[in-house]
């Protein structure tokens, strides 16, 4: 492995540049710099060329949103073999496991979370995938919990119709409401207090009536819930401890 640094934004990072079996080439920006993944059949010069067009990639998305980056970054956690850790009043364990192949994956039965991560990630990817594969599989195991809060908390105070509820590993916001009245909700709220989770699942069933942040939108949502502007400071407060 190559490393070299690059400044962007007046920020340090690391590129780390692996030399492999592929045919062709990427890079992916990590937690502490960027990785570029190159194929071994090119020669010199294509080498070179290759390695400046994916730090040039590197440089413009980070410019284009340095604190999108930084946010990216902190939103992950690492997890040690056989640790366990709760989710939702759930506790769960992990066992990792290390192999040689291109892809990682995961499994669960009975609360304990089996991972296989790929050994030729980086050490920032190999933390990225045991976070997004942990939250995909713990997904599963408390989605039918998230759809009967959604589906409470609607016929208490809404009976708006809405078509499907998704979990899904998001770091760039709480939920969302699509055009189609599909609900999608972060995997990091079920790190927050129920009433918090509560209160974005009822943002998100008013933006089924309400497509923008009007004054009745907020009227509505005061009315199911008065002090939700404590929630909204709590997510702004502690939101960095939610994560996978």
């Amino acid at each position: 492995m190559q490393t070299e640094k690059l400044v962007i934004e007046d920020k340090e990072f690391h590129i780390n540049v692996y030399t492999e079996n592929r045919n062709n080439s990427r890079a992916s920006i990590g937690k502490n710099g960027i990785n570029i993944r190159i194929p071994r059949f090119l020669n010199r010069e294509e080498r070179f060329r290759e390695i400046l067009k994916l730090k040039k990639w590197a440089t413009e998305t980070i410019r284009k949103d340095p604190e999108k980056f930084d946010h990216r970054q902190a939103r992950f956690r690492e997890y040690e073999n056989e640790e366990v850790f709760s989710v939702g009043g759930d506790s769960y364990q992990v066992f990792i496991k290390f192999s040689d192949k291109q892809g990682s994956s995961a499994r669960i039965n009975n609360n304990r979370v089996f991972l296989n991560i790929s050994s030729n990630l980086s050490d920032d990817e190999k933390k990225e995938h045991a976070s997004a594969l942990i939250s995909k599989v713990v997904a599963k195991n408390k989605l039918s919990y998230i759809k009967n809060k959604v589906d409470e908390l609607n016929k208490k105070y809404f009976n708006f119709e809405y078509r499907k509820i998704f979990l899904k590993h998001n770091k760039s916001n709480w939920g969302s409401c699509s055009h189609k009245g599909n609900i999608n909700l972060s995997m990091r709220l079920l790190f927050a207090p129920e009433d918090v989770l509560e209160y974005v699942c009822i943002h998100e069933l008013v933006h089924l009536k309400e497509h923008n942040h009007s004054e009745n939108f907020w009227k509505i949502v005061r009315g199911a819930m008065p002090d939700y502007k404590d929630k909204i400071k709590w997510l702004k407060n502690n939101g960095e401890k939610c994560c996978f």
